[in-house]
């Protein structure tokens, strides 16, 4: 199949984005059928007269999304998502399981960790010292309850920018952790609800669930996420779900899974989907997936995001984007809550989005995890052997799921002689009992440096490939 595609090279749009777009539409549209061929990447870049390498990173994109899938020996070929359509009418935290890194350890893959030696500290400083400039009466006074509004504003436009999210001003509510929001949350759903969630997950949402008296339901996972039929026969009517990167699977949730869950929340009234989009501005190869909320045309998903794993843990701003029928739920009911984020964290913050500031930190970053995440993937080249590799390509961990019959335990525990600490998968499960997945451990590499993670990995190679530590 040929594809003619328009590209403008005076586009300020990379000529891959646009290649994607143009892609995806046709898909969506209808114009290419689940099951037609595309031409391959070679083909395609010597008909658009422009380089392989971009047009397989456009590639990239429409198979982490799952509107294309490759078969091997055969080509690539559009996704079955014929019978999955858009529902309703057009309109318009931190992943905290595990325990923080511990300077005790020789080496400790956290996953919990971020960079803190690139945190932009001198713009910091500039910035608080802005906001109390002349004495600032006003950011004492008490403020918005939903959160100032120009920092609503500039995260309203950040989410449509960078992550799709379709939303007002409105309907965004500032909140200190995500726990907190989930607290709230749970008063502005009201009644009797069963939550659903993804198994392992983070556990950490798991717990305020729990506490807050609610029917926790566990739903296993295959290859692109929550299972939908299993979501069907559980009973619940609320869903948390991780769809852009799923912690601490680092699964991708494809197109298709993500019209399967937002035909299952319209199909009954009362039912939502919590979208939890706690890391989505680190991935290494194509541009962030698109969130969930972009798709909903019901008012079924609540969005759920934090500035503690891109900006700094204790910033301890976090956000909900309320569909339009909770929001009014929200005033009726809730509204006399007070914001609790201080007006002054708010302004700095504020600044740091508006003035540009927040943009080139997070381009640094990704530059910076990039850079760890290719060195832990070649150093740990020689395990490939011994282990599967998962999760990379995103996020700041990755897992490493033995090939043989070795316990998690063992893993474990050999590191933990030679003063390594990793992760097990089978600690992020609701009920540890559930966790029948071959022995999983989980490295986080974002909070060291490039010499600890090479002598961590030089531990860990020579303790599992001998089975005992030197």
């Amino acid at each position: 199949m040929e594809l003619l595609i328009p590209l403008d090279s005076r586009s300020k749009k990379p000529l891959y984005e646009q290649i994607y777009s143009h892609i995806c539409a046709e898909i969506r549209g209808g114009a290419l059928k689940a099951g037609d061929r595309l031409p391959s990447t070679r083909v395609l870049a010597e008909h658009l007269k422009v380089s392989r390498s971009t047009t397989q990173m456009a590639y990239d994109q429409l198979l982490a999304e799952g509107y294309m899938e490759a078969r091997p020996c055969r080509g690539y070929f559009v996704s079955h998502l014929e019978e999955l359509v858009e529902t309703g009418p057009s309109g318009t935290e931190e992943m905290q399981t595990a325990a923080e890194p511990d300077a005790g350890w020789r080496v400790d893959f956290s996953p919990r960790g971020i960079d803190l030696d690139s945190f932009p500290y001198h713009v910091w400083r500039k910035l608080s010292r802005n906001t109390l400039v002349d004495d600032n009466k006003e950011m004492f006074h008490s403020g918005d309850h939903q959160g100032e509004p120009g920092l609503r504003e500039a995260i309203r436009s950040y989410l449509h920018s960078a992550r799709g999210v379709n939303c007002s001003t409105e309907q965004i509510i500032v909140g200190a952790g995500s726990e907190y929001l989930l607290v709230l949350l749970s008063q502005i759903l009201e009644g009797k609800h069963v939550i659903a969630m993804e198994n392992p997950t983070y556990k950490q949402a798991y717990r305020v669930f729990h506490s807050l008296g609610y029917e926790v339901c566990p739903v296993e996972m295959d290859a692109n996420g929550m299972d939908p039929s299993i979501l069907s026969e559980s009973g619940a009517n609320v869903a948390y779900v991780m769809p852009s990167h799923q912690f601490p699977t680092g699964v991708v949730m494809p197109v298709g899974r993500r019209q399967e869950l937002l035909k299952w929340a319209v199909e009954e009234a009362g039912r939502y989907i919590i979208e939890d989009d706690y890391d989505s501005e680190f991935r290494y190869r194509g541009k962030p997936i698109p969130a969930l909320q972009g798709m909903d045309r019901s008012g079924k998903v609540i969005y759920l995001g934090t500035f503690s794993k891109c900006i700094a843990p204790a910033i301890r701003v976090s956000y909900l984007v309320l569909p339009k029928p909770l929001l009014v739920r929200y005033r009726s009911q809730t509204s006399f809550y007070a914001s609790t984020v201080s007006r002054i964290d708010q302004n700095i913050l504020y600044q740091f989005l508006s003035q540009g500031y927040f943009e080139r930190h997070l381009n640094r970053m990704r530059a910076i995890y990039k850079t760890k995440h290719d060195l832990l993937i070649e150093l740990i080249e020689p395990l490939k052997e011994q282990f599967e590799i998962r999760g990379e390509h995103a996020g700041i961990h990755i897992l490493l799921t033995s090939k043989y019959n070795r316990s998690e335990q063992e893993l474990i525990s050999l590191a933990a002689e030679a003063g390594v600490k990793v992760y097990g998968l089978s600690s992020y499960f609701i009920h540890p009992e559930h966790n029948h997945r071959s022995a999983t451990v989980v490295l986080g590499y974002a909070s060291l440096n490039e010499d600890a993670i090479r002598e961590g990995v030089g531990i860990l190679t020579r303790c599992w490939k001998k089975g005992a530590c030197k």
